[in-house]
This record gives structure tokens, C-alpha cells and sequence, in this order.
């Protein structure tokens, strides 16, 4: 996956595809409620071996049942195309352990 930095018109349109996730200079950022703080820490657990296997690590805060994630690729100095399929990998899980 590319590490190269985004144009602001291909971050625009990778965020048109990711409604729950909004931009903080160069973060992407979503803040989710989870069902119950068990349910929270799941998502989080899945959220940290998926960010293992793309070599990405997210900015976690975690507030009882409210989780909020910020990603921004640090060694390009901005927002690249990990950041986006992060955040959709974040989405699919987010989903999962509410449905459970």
C-alpha cells in the first residue's frame, strides 16, 4: 500500500466512501460508541492486529464505552492511502463486535 501523501481531492474522495470518519488537519478521525466497555476493548484488540498486519498504528483513546481513532501515516507528513484502508478496516470491525 502506497505511503505516498494524498492530494487534498483524493482525500476528499476517499472520505466521500467513509461517512462515520471526519479530518483533523492530517488525521482521519471517528469516534464510535461501543455496546458495553468489554465490546470496546474487543474492537480495539481487532483494531491493534490489524494495524500489526498493515505496519500502521492508530491513535487509540479509549473513554469507557467511546473509542476514538486518529490515523495519519507520520513518515509522509500527512494522510496517504493506508490511512483510508485503515479506516475502512476499522469500519468492518467497529460493525462486527456491535453486532455481537
Amino acid at each position: 500500500m502506497s505511503r505516498a501523501r494524498l492530494t487534498e481531492d483524493e482525500i476528499e474522495a476517499g472520505l466521500a466512501g467513509l461517512p462515520d470518519w471526519s479530518r483533523d488537519g492530517d488525521s482521519l478521525v471517528r469516534i464510535a460508541e461501543a455496546p458495553d466497555f468489554p465490546a470496546g476493548i474487543r474492537a480495539v484488540t481487532a483494531v491493534a492486529e490489524a494495524a500489526e498486519a498493515m505496519d500502521h498504528h492508530p491513535d487509540i483513546d479509549i473513554r469507557w464505552r467511546t473509542l476514538r481513532f486518529a490515523l495519519s501515516t507520520h513518515s509522509a507528513g500527512g494522510l496517504t492511502a493506508l490511512d483510508l484502508a485503515l479506516a475502512a478496516r476499522i469500519d468492518t470491525i467497529l460493525r462486527t463486535e456491535s453486532a455481537r
